[in-house]
This record gives C-alpha cells, sequence and structure tokens, in this order.
C-alpha cells in the first residue's frame, strides 16, 4: 500500500508543506576559482584547471584563439559587450578591467568625495558585467601605483574587491602594477587583503619578477598583466636620449625566452599572462610594443607567441632582419649627420621559407610626445624627399635641412601576410 500511496503523496506534497523559496539560480556567467594545495595555486574555469595563455589588444581577436592564446584582456569597460560577445564567440575568456582614476593624472585619493563618486560608477559596471559567459577575472584599475605616493589608492582598490565578492564570488579580482614596486606591493597586502591574484606588468625586467615578489615577502598567486618587448624606459639611449629599439626578430627571441623562463616554469603562483600589445600602438615608435602594423601585417613576436602557446611555430613565418647600421658608426652611442648630406643605412634580412622579400624604408621625425601609462600618442609623419634608393637592403638618403631628432625604419614583406622591423635612431646637427 505504501508504494502505492508515495507517488500521490510527493505529487500532493507543494499543497500540504509551506514552499520554500527557491534556490538562487545559477550564474548565467562562469565560475572561476583558485584552490590552493600546500604551496601549488591554480586557476580553475568550471571545475577545470585553466591557464592563462593571454593577449591584451582590441583587434585580432579571432587570431588569439588561431595561434593557441584562450583568454583577452581590456583595460575598462568602453565598448567591451562587443569585444566580450566576440571573445565568447570564439571560446575567449576576458579579464575585465575597471578604469580607476590615476593619482599621476591629477586624482585625490584622501578626497573622500571623488573616491565614493569613483565607487558608485565602478559599482554600475560590476554589476552591468558580472554575468557575462566570457567574464574571467576583474582587472581592479591599471597601474594604479605608477608616480603615485598616496597609499589610500590601495583602500579604494579592497571597497571595491570587497563589494565584487558581495556580489559576484564567481570571479576573482586582481589589480595590474607596473613592475613589481616594492612599496606598493607591500601597502597592498597591508591594506587590500581581499585581492584574489595580484599582478604585474614586466618587460625587460620580467625574470626578475618572481625574486622581486620574493623580496616584498608576497607568497600569494600572481599573473603577469602584460609582457613583450623591452620598454623605451629601460632600452639603452643615445646621447640625446633617444632608446634603441630591438629588431622584430630579437624581441621574437625575448618573447621566447622570457615565457619559458618566467612564466611556463613557474606555474606553482602564476596564474598565466597576457601578451603586449595584440594590436597596433603607438609608444614613442609605432613598431615598438605593436605586434602588428598598421596595415594587418604580422610580426616575428606572432609566431613566437604560437610557440609558447602551443609548442609549435606557424608553417609560414615572418622574415628574420638584422639591426640597421648607418655609415660605418654604431648607432648606441649616437649618430650625429650634418643636415643635407648624403648616407647609407644597412641591414640584412632572411626568410625561413626561402620567400622573395620587398624591402620598404621610410624616414620619420623622433615621436615628441612622451606620454606615459599607455596613455594615446599620435605616430609622426614620414618626411617625404629624403629617399634617393631604398629597393633592397641597403638605403641612400639625405639628411633633412632642420636639425633635430630622426628616426629611420626598415619593413620587409614576405608576401604571406608577415613583416619584419627594425628602426634607428639619428641626430642632425650642424
Amino acid at each position: 500500500m505504501l508504494k502505492i500511496l508515495l507517488p500521490f503523496t510527493l505529487w500532493f506534497m507543494p499543497f500540504f508543506f509551506p514552499v520554500k523559496s527557491p534556490k538562487a539560480a545559477a550564474p548565467a556567467g562562469s565560475h572561476v576559482e583558485i584552490k590552493k594545495r600546500g604551496k601549488l595555486y591554480q586557476l580553475y574555469l568550471n571545475g577545470s584547471p585553466y591557464f592563462i595563455k593571454g593577449a591584451g589588444g582590441y583587434s585580432h581577436l579571432s587570431d588569439v584563439k588561431k595561434y593557441g592564446g584562450n583568454s583577452l584582456r581590456l583595460w575598462s569597460t568602453i565598448g567591451a559587450k562587443k569585444y566580450m560577445d566576440s571573445a565568447y564567440a570564439l571560446g575567449l575568456t576576458v579579464t575585465l578591467g575597471l578604469d580607476m582614476e590615476l593619482e599621476r593624472r591629477g586624482f585625490n585619493y584622501s578626497n573622500k568625495k571623488a573616491v565614493a563618486e569613483q565607487f558608485e560608477r565602478l559599482k554600475k559596471e560590476v554589476l552591468a558585467f558580472k554575468d557575462h559567459p566570457a567574464l574571467l577575472m576583474w582587472g581592479v584599475g591599471n597601474e594604479l601605483d605608477q608616480f603615485a605616493k598616496n597609499y589610500e589608492v590601495w583602500d579604494a582598490v579592497h571597497d571595491l574587491v570587497k563589494y565584487i565578492h558581495e556580489v559576484d564570488p564567481h570571479h576573482p579580482t586582481t589589480t595590474m602594477l607596473a613592475g613589481v614596486p616594492l612599496h606598493h606591493v607591500k601597502e597592498i597586502m597591508k591594506r587590500c587583503p581581499d585581492l584574489d591574484v595580484l599582478s604585474l606588468n614586466a618587460f625587460l625586467d620580467l625574470p626578475n619578477v618572481r625574486g622581486h615578489l620574493n623580496e616584498a615577502n608576497y607568497k600569494g598567486p600572481y599573473m603577469v598583466g602584460e609582457f613583450g618587448a623591452s620598454g623605451y624606459w629601460e632600452a639603452l639611449m643615445t646621447p640625446w636620449g633617444a632608446f634603441i629599439e630591438e629588431t622584430s626578430t630579437q624581441k621574437a627571441k625575448l618573447f621566447e625566452d622570457h615565457y619559458k623562463d618566467a612564466i611556463a616554469t613557474h606555474t606553482d603562483r602564476c596564474l598565466g599572462s597576457y601578451v603586449f600589445y595584440w594590436g597596433y600602438k603607438q609608444a614613442r615608435t609605432h613598431t615598438l610594443l605593436s605586434l602588428y602594423l598598421e596595415g594587418g601585417e604580422e610580426m616575428s613576436m606572432i609566431d613566437a607567441m604560437q610557440k609558447n602557446w602551443t609548442g609549435q611555430y606557424p608553417q609560414n613565418r615572418a622574415p628574420e632582419i638584422s639591426p640597421l647600421g648607418i655609415d660605418d658608426k654604431q648607432t648606441h652611442l649616437g649618430v650625429y649627420l650634418k643636415p643635407g648630406t648624403a648616407h647609407m643605412v644597412y641591414t640584412d634580412c632572411k626568410d625561413p621559407e626561402n620567400e622573395n622579400l620587398y624591402y620598404y624604408w621610410e624616414i620619420l621625425h623622433e615621436s615628441q610626445e612622451k606620454k606615459e601609462g599607455g596613455d594615446r600618442e599620435e605616430k609622426p609623419i614620414a618626411i617625404p624627399g629624403l629617399i634617393r634608393d631604398g629597393k633592397g637592403k641597403a638605403l641612400s638618403f639625405i639628411t633633412p635641412e632642420k636639425e633635430g631628432a630622426y628616426r629611420v625604419y626598415a619593413y620587409v614583406y614576405d608576401g604571406h601576410n608577415n613583416v619584419a622591423t627594425a628602426n634607428a635612431p639619428f641626430y642632425v646637427k650642424k
């Protein structure tokens, strides 16, 4: 009899017992967490281990997936819906930036009213994107430490981190620092203990990041928020203050070496990285940090990233180029030339597939924009009428009449959307 009545009883239970409130619905987005086992930290996405193979940028998103990457970094929520939708369609995750004001731009973190207004603005951004299925992690401010002396900024970060944990327990929080400033790292540990991950933007100094964190006594998980070519702030300088830029070939080797030595071998605490910059960006020069030219041509650093992410190079790789030489002078010591005089620039280039190569040269004014922290800069316009012959490995040119700093660029194309780049600064002086 019991066997017969049981289904009947269960069917009518809602009528005889108070109806409990339903459990909160599962999140529309992903669930991300960091698990610790002993001294090992591991990021998990929807229950599976996840190592970030990321790119920072807003273009060529399908290439990230094509070349073996799995994540995208955005610096703010401006236009983020479009980029996150595209990322999700490609199977990529997103570390989404919450753009906090910077002390170097005049913001005062001791101004409680201004900080409160910023907090309210950012709360709306969190609510707007917390359930997006592409979301991986929150980037609470980018390089807030740069040129900053007011440690109250980390109190503001802490307040936002606490709020995120309340409304979105499914996605970790991080903040990105410019390098590893020991005094700021120590203040973060003291003022913002709830931060889930520490992120470091590091370039030439990337191999030293782990040691710096140990020096600061930071024992938690971290990730590399940006890495790439050596920055203009850490390169050799000419006597007039122009930096010496690595060739695209030198950068590619740096990408491979740094990834192997400072990222892939530190997975006990390093959760992954974002290469910078996945796209085209003027930063003192238009080739320094860019992985693409304006026309979409790919540099060999992208080949290096495919190797880093998948273990294999692409079938067709970018050409390899040698540093430029101007006459018989050593560029890093400073090349001074008279106005209106004839000179030669030399390079050499080879292609891994022995394809025919096409050379293109141009001469630009040295950029006079001295922005910091990734602020927008404009590329100088190429100067016409200076090149006499530039169809091959050697360039014959006439120096400008106007005294000042200039830079000569070489681009070598293989006909398969790949390019090698190199440049050298010189100074025209009477």
